[in-house]
């Protein structure tokens, strides 16, 4: 579901003044400025009034806040629960009834110029497939257009992100791209993180370290994330740390990930801010 002009929608607590545009000034009052009273595209607080326009909304309709993600809208009526997950102006929806998430669209149809896309299958780069038997949610066209980006379609496949005999010293744009991709594949989290360590003062190993990682992609464009429908609720959280594996400063690398069931749904891999005794460097 996208809101069409959703900028437009939002209004200001500002005073704001506009010069009146070319071709369109009064005959009378050629000089004078026009009072906003609505939100105008390119002001700094358009997005914010836009936010605060369509939360009075969703808290009006007996939506409750997320604690934590600010962006998302649960509501629930009767035993059933219908979430809301919004996006700047894309918003996407979903509930354990079908009059729920009717209703849900139709009042906001009449609040909002919308466009409903049906059901979901792409969002923020995202693609989704949805089946009885679960969800799965992969990035294989991005995947597939890095190694076109940066002119290596037609490289090597490698079968590992990494080549563990390569240590990389601290002293290309790729990384970027690959920090986003990281959403949908955890397999090369450690290995993006550890070449985003070096982007201030890059060097060709580093470089190369990129390339591998991108014919890696090349090798494994359908990998994704599984969430079966059959899947237990039951919440398991794993963490281990790598003691002194930085040889320029003797830090951590920690690594921890967190399954609802069977299911992967949030991983990290950060180094860690100080040196840590080998028998405290998990909990740290």
């Amino acid at each position: 579901m996208d809101v069409k002009s959703a900028f437009l929608n939002g209004f200001i607590e500002e005073e704001v003044y506009v010069r009146q545009p070319p071709g369109f000034e009064s005959a009378k009052f050629p000089d004078r400025v026009y009072k906003l009273t609505k939100a105008l595209y390119d002001l700094k607080q358009t997005p914010r009034a836009w936010y605060a326009r369509l939360k009075s909304f969703l808290l009006k309709s007996r939506f409750v806040i997320g604690s934590v993600d600010k962006t998302l809208f649960l509501l629930n009526r009767g035993g059933d629960t219908l979430i809301v997950q919004i996006y700047i102006d894309d918003i996407i929806f979903g509930g354990s009834s079908h009059i729920l998430v009717s209703s849900f669209a139709k009042q906001m149809s009449r609040e909002f110029e919308m466009s409903l896309m049906g059901e979901l299958q792409f969002f923020l780069g995202l693609q989704i497939k949805q089946g009885p038997e679960g969800t799965f949610v992969h990035q294989a066209k991005y995947t597939r257009d890095i190694p076109k980006k940066f002119a290596m379609e037609n490289s090597k496949p490698m079968s590992t992100p990494r080549d563990t005999r390569i240590m990389l010293d601290e002293d290309e744009k790729g990384r970027r791209s690959l920090l986003y991709l990281t959403a949908t594949r955890p397999n090369i989290q450690f290995v993006v993180c550890l070449c985003a360590r070096y982007q201030a003062s890059p060097r060709m190993s580093h470089l190369q370290a990129v390339k591998r990682i991108l014919r890696y992609l090349k090798f494994t464009p359908e990998l994704g994330l599984w969430y079966s429908s059959g899947s237990s609720l039951s919440l398991r959280g794993f963490s281990d740390a790598r003691y002194a594996g930085c040889r320029v400063d003797r830090k951590s690398t920690s690594g921890t990930c967190q399954f609802l069931g069977t299911s992967l749904v949030s991983w990290s891999s950060r180094k860690q801010a100080s040196v840590s005794l080998s028998t405290e460097k998990q909990s740290i």
